[in-house]
């Protein structure tokens, strides 16, 4: 069909623009001289401005009209679902506001850096406050009279609410609160110590990303102070940080890192530079981060044989055997920094975060009192107090980008992860002798047939159903926990 065929030319060109634009990114987090950071900001607000051009061109509405009676495929369907939904919220944002968005979020993003450094949520607050004002300015247009948290969060998870979300949390804070008191109550191992160092760290962390199916002939693997994923198809970018006395969190963001940029690789190449040649929510993306790095990369079967591997790398660094290991891997302990959190309490960060940012774009928090209530909830979630905002409120680098609506689809990505942990060990029994040998490629493979070769072609909660064989639940993710951390604290 012509418009059809017209339709998707020019979507093309426009996701070819958006990888292109997200390499900007990329390039602002690893490489970019810090002077260049104004002008960056007036780049992002250029390129900006011809994308918002380009979805909201007048053209693809007629386009998307001609097509409503054609008689086309599912994967065509599915194409005009995606285009409709974005042309439609793109539509509702004026132009200006588009580019001072991303103007003003470049510029917020170096304040935000700064300020955690020095360790000054006041220097940081002024630019989070333009940053909030935009948000709820698009938000509300993007709404329509609705709800505007709703329609923030629907650029990042189609078809759920606020509420639903709300109600899961809901259902699943007390038994996690309760499972991390029964821990601590526990001994712990002793923590990893010794001196590790970072070109060795990086080395490893190359091989990890292989073992789990990176392709390093389509990928990077960089550094970065927040590690990230980006790209598609035969451009996709991670980066993961060092600290020469902690190669854990080396380890465990490139193993996270790489389960997002597996999706993207393993999408089916029919749909590149399509609206299916991306992964379809970031609660999906997520979900493959987060089983990547937690049920199989620290499951007692893979660290026994990464312990083997550490050793060959590091030499000897304290631990006796492969079962203190995959205690001292999965060490539960107090702690401020989200992205280093335990399975057991990394749901509560998100929790946390999720009814601040809520309440922020609501209007029942302001900016100036952000960082006293989030010492506050988090000594009530937590039981200790922040000892500064780099380990607080400044820790994440969302809100300075403006992310708002973000957050949830974390928590969201563990219970996909838990649905579909328990359906891949139905499908594969031989799992864990599997792992214990390093071998991922059954686990991946399942992941990649179920889940990322599929794109953008189902709505998130219908890839995860099919894949899981039920309806997403909390339940099988509280179960995985309870049993997990039960065992290795024998409560």
């Amino acid at each position: 069909m012509p418009a059809y065929e017209d339709l998707m030319s020019f979507q093309s060109q426009t996701e070819a623009l958006a990888q292109i634009s997200g390499r900007q990114d990329w390039d602002q987090e690893t490489m970019m001289p810090s002077g260049a950071a104004d002008q960056r900001g007036e780049e992002s607000a250029a390129m900006e401005g011809v994308m918002h051009a380009r979805r909201s061109d007048p053209r693809i509405g007629e386009w998307l009209i001609q097509c409503e009676d054609a008689d086309l495929d599912a994967v065509a369907r599915a194409q005009l679902r995606h285009i409709r939904h974005r042309y439609d919220r793109t539509c509702k944002v004026p132009a200006r506001l588009a580019a001072e968005l991303a103007r003003v979020t470049s510029l917020a993003q170096g304040v935000w850096a700064a300020a955690r450094e020095a360790d000054n949520f006041s220097a940081f607050a002024p630019k989070l406050t333009e940053v909030l004002a935009l948000r709820r300015e698009e938000g509300a247009a993007l709404a329509d009279g609705g709800d505007v948290y709703d329609a923030l969060l629907d650029g990042y998870e189609t078809s759920i609410k606020a509420t639903e979300i709300e109600t899961m949390f809901g259902a699943m804070r007390p038994r996690l609160v309760a499972l991390r008191r029964a821990v601590l109550d526990q001994p712990a191992p002793e923590p990893l110590a010794g001196h590790f160092e970072s070109d060795i760290q990086m080395r490893f962390a190359h091989n990890l990303a292989e073992t789990f199916g990176y392709d390093l002939t389509r990928g990077r693997l960089d550094k970065s102070v927040h590690p990230f994923s980006m790209g598609s198809g035969d451009d996709t970018r991670i980066t993961t940080r060092t600290a020469v006395d902690d190669p854990f969190n080396c380890i465990y963001s490139t193993i996270h890192e790489v389960g997002h940029a597996a999706y993207e690789q393993n999408i089916a190449p029919a749909y590149r530079l399509t609206p299916l040649g991306c992964g379809v929510s970031m609660g999906v993306h997520e979900s493959q981060s987060r089983i990547y790095e937690n049920q199989l990369g620290r499951s007692r079967a893979f660290t026994g044989w990464m312990f083997g591997k550490m050793k060959d790398a590091f030499g000897p660094f304290g631990i006796a055997d492969e079962e203190a290991f995959y205690a001292t891997v999965n060490r539960v302990s107090n702690g401020y920094i989200r992205t280093e959190a335990d399975e057991v309490q990394y749901n509560l960060h998100i929790m946390m975060r999720f009814d601040l940012e809520r309440a922020l774009i609501s209007g029942d928090l302001a900016v100036g009192d952000l960082e006293a209530a989030w010492n506050d909830r988090f000594a009530a979630d937590f039981g200790y107090q922040v000892d500064r905002p780099s380990h607080g409120v400044l820790q994440d680098v969302h809100w300075s980008v403006g992310l708002f609506g973000y957050f949830p689809t974390y928590a969201l990505g563990n219970v996909y992860a838990g649905c579909l942990y328990q359906a891949l060990r139905t499908d594969v029994p031989d799992l864990d002798n599997q792992l214990a040998a390093g071998d991922l490629t059954a686990a991946t493979g399942w992941l990649g047939h179920h889940v990322q070769r599929h794109g953008g072609f189902y709505e998130p909660r219908e890839v995860i159903t099919k894949a899981a064989r039920q309806l997403p639940s909390e339940l099988p993710l509280l179960k995985y926990l309870e049993d997990k951390f039960s065992d290795l604290y024998r409560l």
